[in-house]
């Protein structure tokens, strides 16, 4: 977790930005693997790559800023 604590933030919110919502048009990829996981319609192996691969970053930014706010939470103890 030290090396995961050294990353800044926005190392993390450029990717999650770009790689969650693309492409803009019709519909963002995650989006559209999530609503098909939720369906069941998510088997070939092709689409759970995309689903690893547009969602890793916005997770990764997740995890960083829960962990930033228990940084900061902590500090204040």
């Amino acid at each position: 977790m030290k090396l995961f604590d050294k990353i800044p933030i926005w190392l993390l919110l450029v990717p999650a930005l770009v790689l969650g919502f693309a492409p803009f048009q019709p519909q963002p990829h995650l989006v559209e693997k999530v609503i098909m996981l939720m369906q069941g319609q998510l088997v070939e192996f092709i689409d759970i790559f995309d689903l690893l691969w547009h969602g890793v970053f916005p997770l990764l930014f997740l995890v960083k800023l829960i962990r930033e706010i228990q940084l900061v939470y902590s500090a204040k103890r």
